[in-house]
């Protein structure tokens, strides 16, 4: 058996952790740059706001139905997933962190426990220890798990917990999920079952395994063995490397200030650079792109982007600030143009451990390996970018637009709550 345990309107939840009399009034979050709604309470969610709502056109409804905006505190929903992801490993001895608010948990070598108390007292523990309320959906597949969790929230929502202990409860289960709600099933593929019949979860069991691998691939496949209780789904105890990372953001407001736009830039190659080490891989390529923003229709418009190939792959800091800074020069065009966006992206990553050295090399990489270990080891105990290149400034001058940001409750000394007695 195994367990899904997934946070309830998880951002929402963490900004009312530390704001209680919020509790029953409607709470939305939004995207980077206070762009869109990606969190609602279940308060919003009854008023008929949408995930993927612009803020700017749902303010006037925001102040008449009297809804709480919050801007995106990634630092401390962060912060808050990993004590919950702490306590959870406490209940099994094997779990799969699939996202900031959601985890797997293997159950299969607990034999002689009652899953559903162990459900209900995950539910209470976390909520508990934490303050974030959950929902635990048990089945014997990770997506029969994942329907179960879906199915606790909507039928089950007092209890929390959903466990499909036999083919009854099971079925109930399927049967009440339509085909679009089960997991790894997009829009394309649900207008398909659809349109041969297949409306429930319960009838995509019934199709012959032959005509789901012909029309939904081997993917369609693994998924009809696991709503028929057949694990197909590989468990992932740690993540896998990635192939490509990008870092990007929007800047505050429209600009064409090279030395804003370099600043920003150097940034994102820094953490791109940060993010490589931390899995111990390197880059052999690095993408720089800029952009200017497509709905002002009244602005020229700009999408530019270049790919420089590194002399040796590389994960060192300044090497990837100085490839991303000379690709910003080529595509940059002043004066004519207002940008909206730039990004990062280091490509074609492997292990540092498998690097061919390069005869024509000229750097010194033993003794910048370990500088960069150094500079690492400082900023994780004293704080992101304590030691940075000078080139990275200190201003953050292309910072978000933030407008209802709260505090870091838990990470910043001078934000912490104040009690007073």
């Amino acid at each position: 058996m195994y367990a899904l345990v997934d946070c309830n309107n998880f951002y929402a939840s963490c900004e009312r952790l530390f704001q209680p009399h919020l509790n029953g009034r409607p709470v939305v979050v939004l995207s980077n740059n206070d762009g869109c709604v990606i969190s609602r309470s279940d308060e919003a969610k009854a008023l008929g706001i949408a995930m993927g709502t612009p803020a700017y056109m749902s303010e006037p409804s925001f102040k008449k139905n009297d809804v709480k905006v919050f801007s995106s505190n990634y630092t401390l929903y962060g912060d808050l997933s990993d004590r919950v992801i702490k306590t959870l490993a406490a209940f099994a001895p094997r779990m799969e962190v699939y996202s900031i608010d959601e985890s797997f948990l293997d159950l299969s070598d607990l034999y002689n426990t009652d899953l559903l108390q162990l459900g209900i007292n995950i539910r209470k523990t976390v909520l508990q220890n934490i303050g974030i309320p959950v929902c635990v959906g048990i089945a014997p597949t990770k997506t029969l798990a994942k329907m179960a969790n879906r199915y606790a929230k909507k039928k089950y929502k007092s209890v929390g917990v959903f466990y499909a202990a036999n083919e009854q409860l099971k079925n109930e289960m399927l049967e009440y999920t339509e085909v679009g709600d089960i997991w790894g099933v997009g829009h394309q593929y649900a207008l398909l079952l659809k349109k041969n019949g297949f409306h429930t979860a319960k009838d995509v069991t019934h199709i012959p395994a032959d005509w789901m691998r012909q029309n939904m691939s081997v993917v369609g496949l693994r998924m009809l063995n696991e709503l028929n209780g057949i694990p197909s789904i590989e468990w992932e105890y740690d993540a896998k490397s990635k192939k490509n990372i990008c870092t990007s953001r929007s800047f505050g407001k429209l600009t064409n200030d090279y030395s804003l736009i370099k600043e920003a830039v150097s940034n994102h190659a820094a953490t791109c650079a940060l993010k490589l080490r931390t899995q111990s891989s390197v880059c052999t390529e690095i993408n720089v792109f800029i952009g200017t923003n497509p709905h002002k229709v009244e602005h020229k418009q700009l999408h530019h982007a270049i790919t420089i190939r590194c002399s040796t792959p590389t994960n060192l800091t300044k090497e990837i600030i100085g490839y991303a800074l000379k690709g910003l020069d080529i595509i940059f065009r002043p004066d004519e143009y207002l940008y909206m966006k730039c990004g990062v992206m280091v490509l074609n990553i492997m292990p540092e451990n498998s690097v061919q050295a390069n005869m024509f090399d000229g750097v010194h990489r033993s003794r910048d390996k370990i500088l960069s270990k150094t500079v690492d080891l400082v900023n994780k105990s004293m704080g992101k970018d304590t030691v940075r290149m000078a080139v990275q400034r200190f201003e953050r001058r292309y910072k978000l637009r933030a407008g209802h940001l709260s505090s870091k409750y838990t990470t910043d000394i001078n934000q912490i709550l104040k009690v007073r007695i």
